[in-house]
């Protein structure tokens, strides 16, 4: 007796449902793919009951031809690939010919189709089967209803969740699918509410505005870049707006939105520490590479891709990240803006809002002299021991430290177009940090400071954070032979498995200056150390670097590295209540405007907001 028999297709559309259509997103995604790729300028999504009651996609594309509305529900019927080269070598969303018999297998669809010039087709399915096939009016392109999904699997019901995650979900296919495709109109709306308007005029600021609102796309910063394989577009948003989650970081290759972690990781790599722990970008990268370099092929919703370069590719958008963030000022605002009703509406035109008549003009003065007297700094040699990254010492130690906790705060919905505003703009291309003027401090922790431009509020600990931290990182990744003799050795006792994954790893400790030697049973011994090493925390910075290593599963040198950079600054910065004189506020001032990246502490925490002359003169009543 026969035990292999063959599916019917009946059957084996169900099959293949349960790993296309997960949920009403996927019937979204997957037939919004299939009207872009027909050609289509404008694509309607109208919802019900969060797709559960029906999911109705409407385009303008090139249609379906009568002779082929009854194959196009076949399984692995396909218009996209005619022989296996052609896999190779894909540019379309679609291809593998499982969506749309998938889709009728587990639902109740009509199709109403036409190409232009000639007679429309309506077919009506009902669970996979055919149940009327006939002419009927209609214009060029496509109309598909998909109703009561599920009826006929009441299991993929169970793992349906509430209305309200659907819905979220759906917006989420709608909102990638329209950042990947500017040049098409997708509209959304459920239950007659509009949830998506975009104008498909091909700019995705635009596209930015109408997902994210027109402050957040202001403010993104453009990038591209090319190399030999790759080109790499898209936007990222300032440091200072983030999110709780990854859900804001949009990836496309060649058109496609995916789901790709190194991807993602090089983005965040390329945010570095501009990012405060726990909280993500709005980031949209797109990149365009030979079809040949990428297999689309490996997963049936076509989410998931394969790279073949991978590593390099990873490498070129951090980078390119990266150097966009060197071109650009990265100080918040500290002004609070005037609340708005939110519109949620699409705004068709992408513009700022014109300034108001009559505003009371600002008369520009030049900056105050500084709060110090230049006469009475100490001597160079006295000011280089006084902010050196290494002899530097605060006088007193506090433990309790007061850390500035500055909110993220959107600019104002309203700019005015002002001589207050092309100045800013004209200082802002001058330099990414301002020379600035210390006029005080306040509680022995935040720093005042001015210039032509307003006021800044420094946190002193965060910026010497950054100062400290930039030494350390170069030192920690050089070897070096100037080396402290303890006058007293160091023995450290560890159990019989992390002794083991210490002697494993003597070389990369080494590297970041630590130097065991074996001493007996499960034990080490340290008689020197680098000279470099933070002033009374060598110790504690031996057995940090060292706990550090033995919490990592994998063993990972660069990070090893940064991680020690990172603590030992943090060690070594001044705390907070410590108060300064004024010659040392001005030394941390100008050590800070020399650092590579002065806008963040290494934790992501921000340095420096800035109050504009604007912003103050709001928060007073002197302009509405």
């Amino acid at each position: 007796m026969r035990e292999i028999i063959e599916l019917d297709d009946a059957l084996s559309n169900k099959i293949a449902a349960g790993e296309v259509v997960e949920r009403p997103a996927s019937v979204v995604k997957e037939l919004v793919e299939n009207s872009v790729d027909a050609g289509s300028t404008i694509v309607e999504i109208n919802i019900k009951e969060a797709g559960l009651g029906e999911i109705r996609v409407i385009d303008n594309g090139k249609g379906i031809g009568e002779e082929d509305i009854v194959s196009a529900f076949k399984r692995h019927a396909t218009s996209k690939i005619k022989d296996e080269h052609d896999l190779f070598r894909i540019r379309t969303l679609g291809f593998r010919g499982e969506a749309l018999p998938s889709i009728a297998s587990v639902s109740r669809l009509t199709i109403v189709t036409a190409r232009e010039g000639e007679d429309g087709t309506k077919a009506v399915l009902e669970g996979g089967k055919l149940i009327s096939h006939e002419k009927a009016p209609s214009r060029k392109g496509t109309d598909i209803t998909v109703s009561d999904l599920f009826f006929n699997t009441p299991a993929r019901l169970k793992y349906v969740k509430t209305l309200h995650t659907e819905i979220g979900h759906i917006t989420d296919v709608a909102n990638r699918l329209a950042l990947a495709h500017p040049e098409v109109s997708i509209r959304l709306s459920h239950d007659g509410r509009n949830l998506l308007h975009t104008n498909g005029n091909g700019d995705i600021r635009q596209v930015l505005s109408a997902i994210y609102g027109k402050n957040v796309a202001r403010d993104m910063i453009q990038i591209s870049a090319k190399s030999l394989d790759f080109s790499v577009s898209g936007f990222i948003a300032r440091p200072e707006i983030t999110r709780a989650s990854r859900n804001y970081l949009s990836t496309m290759i060649n058109g496609r939105f995916i789901k790709n972690y190194s991807l993602v990781k090089a983005i965040l790599e390329g945010y570095h520490t501009l990012l405060p722990v726990g909280r993500f970008p709005i980031a949209l990268l797109s990149v365009e590479m030979d079809p040949i370099l990428v297999d689309v092929n490996v997963h049936p919703a076509k989410l998931e891709v394969r790279l073949s370069k991978e590593q390099e590719l990873k490498e070129f958008v951090t980078e390119t990240i990266k150097q966009a963030f060197k071109k650009e000022q990265l100080i918040p605002s500290g002004a609070v803006p005037t609340p708005k009703k939110k519109n949620v509406s699409f705004q068709p035109e992408f513009k700022l809002e014109p300034a108001e008549e009559n505003q009371p003009k600002t008369e520009w003065r030049p900056p105050a002299a500084p709060a110090y007297n230049k006469e009475k700094l100490p001597p160079a040699a006295e000011m280089k021991k006084l902010y050196d990254p290494v002899e530097y010492e605060p006088a007193a130690q506090i433990s309790k430290t007061n850390e500035l906790n500055v909110q993220t705060i959107e600019k104002s919905e309203e700019p005015e177009s002002t001589a207050i505003d092309e100045v800013e703009e004209t200082a802002r291309q001058k330099e990414r940090f301002p020379a600035l003027y210390p006029i005080g401090q306040m509680h022995g922790t935040y720093i005042f400071a001015q210039n032509e431009l307003g006021l800044y509020m420094i946190d002193q600990h965060a910026a010497q954070e950054r100062i400290k931290y930039e030494y350390f990182r170069e030192k920690v990744g050089k070897f070096t032979s100037d080396l402290q003799q303890l006058l007293v050795p160091l023995t450290l006792e560890f159990s019989v498995d992390e002794y083991l994954k210490i002697k494993e790893h003597l070389e990369e400790l080494q590297s970041v200056g630590i130097f065991l030697e074996d001493f007996g049973m499960n034990s080490f011994i340290v008689r020197s150390h680098p000279a470099w090493f933070p002033k009374g925390q060598e110790q504690t910075v031996i057995e940090e670097m060292i706990e550090q290593l033995l919490s990592m599963s994998k063993i990972d040198i660069k990070k090893l590295r940064e991680e020690a950079a990172i603590m030992m600054s943090c060690k070594a910065a001044i705390k907070a209540n410590r108060y300064l004189r004024d010659d040392e506020i001005q030394a941390l001032l100008d050590e800070l405007r020399r650092a590579e990246d002065p806008f963040t502490c290494p934790h992501g925490r921000p340095i420096i907001v800035h109050f504009s002359i604007k912003d103050m003169e709001k928060m007073f009543k002197r302009i509405m």
